[in-house]
């Protein structure tokens, strides 16, 4: 895949907006679409996400991703590995059946108070939306590739599964107006329009370097004029050590490029983090496909772009050979690499987002790491140049 244009990280601000959602007092009341096991799993689903173990899209159903992330947070915090569970029994042309919910007595499930919060839809949401051509010339005459529905945005916001969405709040999706009020799933949520100014680790240390240079310079400046107006001559006392205008800034301890690592399993499609050799997150994953496989070994992240550019080359999608005819597809939540592109220092791939959340790991990429949106800018706060990617 042909990487797209890197942006420059160093001018860009570092705040990130305030989440929108509106937080009940009291969890509202189950829709009747929602049965019990459906919200139990739900809470384990938004547990896990918010514990930044993903469990792909919330869709109240257990089993998948959800077991994958729930047995890698066991692992992180030193809980047993539960027994694995048969699959249930399934009947010809019915869907898969998901599978039982574990005793989960040793966690603590309860910290989710509410499963479910109400969210009120924003005209700021409802101007994230547009019409998608389908035609991928079409597709390069935009300047912002935005969400097709109201629907799609609020899924995304909230990791949520569109038809459980749907279940959730029955006869309202297909309407959906600035005002209207969703049942959601209780996660923190993603925001498209704060990807332009999320807080990267390289950035912060520059900010830090920055803020250091310009405090010592203060200082010497402070020293110079003290020095400047001493008393001369031999009655003329030692002169104290001067007293900075202000104290040196906090800084926060970041981690060295050394201290981090990814380590992404093509067996069971999940992204494992570590710092300081610890697992702290793991997050679905789809991988290469048999025409342009992800490479294996160990490469090293060169740089993140947030809100990259996509430059569309069907040959090299399909064959991994570069042509002549390619198109440039505009930043925004459906561009095909998502809202960042994380370079490796393998040429055309990384790891990056996705405007199809519904095909992580059931799809094949064509040679990159793809995540949802919402877990690839949750793994770029927390990585930097030069850690290591392992694909194995």
């Amino acid at each position: 895949m042909n990487p797209p244009v890197l942006r420059l990280l160093l001018a860009i601000s570092l705040t990130l907006p305030c989440p929108l959602a509106l937080t009940a007092a009291d969890s509202p009341p189950a829709s009747p679409a929602v049965t019990k096991e459906r919200e139990a799993a739900t809470r384990l689903q938004v547990f896990l996400d918010r514990a930044n173990f993903g469990p792909g899209k919330i869709d109240g159903r257990y089993g998948g991703f959800s077991e994958k992330a729930l047995g890698l947070y066991r692992e992180a915090h030193g809980l047993p590995p539960l027994p694995a569970a048969g699959a249930p029994a399934k009947e010809e042309g019915q869907p898969d059946q998901p599978l039982p919910l574990p005793d989960l007595a040793d966690m603590d499930l309860a910290s989710v108070k509410d499963v479910f919060i109400e969210y009120g839809v924003t005209e700021a949401e409802v101007k994230t939306t547009g019409e998608l051509p389908k035609g991928v010339p079409e597709l390069a005459e935009l300047k912002w590739l935005p969400y097709a529905t109201v629907a799609e945005a609020v899924a995304e916001k909230f990791h949520v599964d569109v038809d459980y969405l749907k279940e959730l709040n029955p006869g309202k999706l297909e309407t959906l107006k600035a005002g209207d009020t969703l049942k959601v799933p209780n996660v923190v949520p993603f925001e498209v329009g704060g990807v332009k100014d999320l807080p990267l680790l390289d950035l912060i240390a520059i900010k830090q370097e920055e803020a250091a240079a310009e405090h010592e310079k203060a200082k010497k400046k402070q020293t110079a004029d003290k020095k400047k107006d001493e008393p001369k001559g031999k009655d003329a006392k030692p002169a104290e050590e001067p007293q900075a205008a202000e104290d040196t800034p906090a800084q926060t301890a970041l981690l060295t490029p050394e201290q981090i690592s990814i380590k992404v399993d093509t067996k069971d499609n999940m992204l494992r983090l570590f710092e300081k050799e610890k697992l702290v997150a793991a997050y679905p994953v789809t991988i290469g496909s048999d025409q342009t496989e992800s490479p294996l070994g160990e490469w090293k992240v060169k740089g993140i772009a947030r809100l990259p550019d996509f430059r569309y080359d069907l040959s090299f999608l399909k064959t991994g050979e570069r042509s002549d005819k390619t198109y440039l597809l505009a930043p925004g939540p459906n561009d095909p690499v998502g809202v960042i592109w994380v370079a490796l220092d393998k040429p055309g791939i990384g790891l990056h987002g996705t405007s199809d959340p519904d095909g992580i790991g059931r799809s094949a990429s064509h040679g990159c790491v793809r995540l949802s949106n919402w877990d690839i800018v949750r793994l770029a706060t927390h990585v930097r140049a030069g850690v290591v990617v392992s694909i194995h």
